[in-house]
């Protein structure tokens, strides 16, 4: 493996703010987005573009139609995004990301359990990859005797998932 030098690692509070996806149709986008995985529609941006967000954050996630309308996915063997990964705050949110794909009759192309963290992977309506997770304490992160991280892809266990109690109503949703 080669190594790449660095001057100096970069500030370790630096995080991902936000992604901005490619679609051929925004509403399409939307119900999938919101309609399925529960983002907020924060702002639409003219009629070719929205922004979503959890939580109340001005967004997450930029969709946007400028340059892809009516477009298809990018074909294999080419460059772009893999997958965007949706970090969940615990393991029974994303039992209910779990629960909402199956009632939304989304296919699931994977899940798995990396001993760092548990993920499901699936695409959106335009082909973009989403990857669903969420991270386990890191003290229970698996180590090799030496104190290094050893991830691993193991089959993830959806029907322990499943057994997570369900999330409690919010009280903006028991008003809805």
């Amino acid at each position: 493996m080669s190594h790449i030098p660095t001057q100096q690692p970069i500030h370790p509070g630096v995080r991902i703010g936000h992604v901005h996806l490619k679609v051929a149709d925004i509403e399409r986008a939307l119900g999938f987005w919101c309609g399925v995985l529960g983002f907020e529609l924060v702002q639409r941006y003219g009629p070719g573009a929205a922004f979503i967000s959890a939580g109340g954050y001005h967004h997450h996630l930029g969709l946007n139609t400028w340059e892809s309308r009516g477009g298809s996915p990018p074909p294999r063997g080419t460059t772009g995004l893999y997958h965007v990964a949706i970090l969940y705050p615990t393991r029974a949110a994303l039992a209910d990301a779990l629960r909402r794909l199956i009632a939304a009759r989304v296919p699931l192309q994977g899940a798995s359990d990396h001993g760092v963290s548990e993920a499901l992977y699936l695409s959106d309506p335009d082909g973009n990859g989403v990857e669903l997770y969420w991270d386990r304490p890191q003290v229970e992160w698996p180590r090799d005797p030496e104190g290094r991280l050893r991830m691993v892809t193991d089959a993830l266990d959806l029907d322990g998932l499943l057994a997570e109690p369900p999330l409690p109503a919010r009280d903006e949703d028991a008003a809805r």
